[in-house]
């Protein structure tokens, strides 16, 4: 009878234990926290379940050793799928006790649900910030670029980006001037270019690119670093004039989100430009 031989390690238990805090979590939920169907409950869902189904994956293709047979490169795949999740336990973590737990009269069985849920939320949340900190890049280490500062960076940029999307969009308020329309094209532009980065990186596809992908990091990011500063600036002195009437915690929120990016956007340009030097 043939055997299967589990490989332990460090890695594999924390894996495991977000495999099991994200089901809790949304297991939790979906039976007792008496969820009405649509926006927040079915993102934290969202968020819970996405992150199950890719961690059990990640477990299972590495425990039946099938890398190579997965058409990813897997020294970059597990840990932007870690980096994604803990972002979005995160983001669960925070929005469930807001809209379902804040000034709501429930009963206690329903209560002790979502009490549960959240808990169980930051748990993996925690545990997924565990595994990307067990697996990102050391120093002098030969890693994948998703596993060093500047990958992990774009995949907070991408989400980051996505927030403001949806903060930006319901209700729609980057209409009443042009200069708020170029700000959503900044964030358009900026993610989409991220999220290309991110994707030539997990599907091995840099080689694709007509230039050096070290090249290509540098422009876009000194391109994403000078679009990012105007958003910046534009966004809030469009929104809070004194015409504007908008003010909503909402439009605050998308003008913190892109200082915030700016940031990172800056950072990870003088990371790219430092490993670019170093290493020419």
């Amino acid at each position: 009878m043939p055997l299967v031989v589990l490989r332990t390690s460090q890695l594999l238990w924390v894996r495991v234990a977000a495999l099991l805090f994200t089901c809790v979590a949304f297991s939790v939920a979906a039976h007792g926290a008496q969820l009405h169907g649509g926006g927040m409950a079915d993102w934290c869902i969202f968020c819970w379940a996405f992150s199950f189904a890719c961690t059990l994956l990640i477990l299972l293709v590495e425990q039946f050793g099938l890398q190579a047979r997965i058409p990813v490169s897997w020294s970059n795949f597990p840990i932007t799928v870690a980096c994604y999740a803990a972002l979005l336990c995160l983001s669960a973590s925070i929005i469930f006790p807001v809209f379902f737990l804040k000034n709501q009269n429930l009963y206690k069985e329903v209560r002790d649900h979502r009490i549960a849920s959240t808990v169980f939320s930051c748990l993996a949340a925690v545990t997924y910030m565990g595994e990307v900190s067990l697996s990102k890049a050391r120093p002098g280490e030969v890693a994948g670029y998703m596993a060093t500062a500047p990958g992990l960076m774009k995949v907070c940029q991408t989400f980051v980006a996505c927030v403001i999307f949806i903060l930006v969009s319901d209700p729609v308020s980057y209409d009443r001037h042009a200069a708020l329309k170029w700000c959503l094209a900044v964030y358009c532009i900026c993610f989409i270019l991220s999220m290309a980065v991110v994707v030539l990186c997990v599907g091995e596809c840099t080689g694709c690119l007509p230039i050096p992908f070290s090249k290509f990091l540098s422009a876009y990011g000194l391109l994403a670093v000078i679009m990012y500063l105007t958003a910046t600036i534009i966004w809030p002195v469009f929104q809070f004039d004194k015409q504007s009437r908008q003010n909503s915690p909402k439009v605050i929120a998308a003008a913190v989100l892109t200082a915030l990016n700016f940031l990172l956007y800056l950072a990870d340009l003088a990371y790219t430009a430092r490993l670019v030097f170093v290493t020419v």
